[in-house]
């Protein structure tokens, strides 16, 4: 249980100071109750909880080279902002990828029911 400590706290602080990471959990909760409405298949559960997995921990990872940055220096440096700026890259192309992922799996189930 001890091992489960560190990334709860993470959790926690992350929840708490960073609004993207809410909006991702948010926008999964949404993602899953659609997957139980549409009656998705297995595999595409499989997909969606995999996709959803990838934008927390890249959110996640994000949050960390920031505070990480943020310790290093407290003055606007080129380089600082360059780790910053490339990690958020690496949220938005992953966001970008599940928002396709979740467009290809729902929209079928959603003009099914119209």
């Amino acid at each position: 249980m001890k091992r489960f400590k560190y990334p709860i706290q993470g959790l926690i602080t992350i929840i708490k100071k960073d609004l993207n990471f809410l909006l991702h959990l948010i926008t999964a909760v949404i993602v899953i109750l659609a997957g139980i409405f549409f009656g998705i298949s297995k595999i595409e559960w499989i997909v969606i909880i995999l996709v959803i997995a990838l934008v927390l921990a890249f959110e996640a990872i994000n949050t960390a080279v920031e505070y990480v940055v943020d310790l290093v220096t407290d003055e606007y440096k080129p380089l600082a902002k360059r780790a910053k700026d490339t990690a958020a890259l690496s949220v938005l192309i992953i966001s970008i990828a599940a928002g396709t992922i979740g467009l290809i799996i729902f929209i079928p189930y959603i003009l099914n029911n119209l």
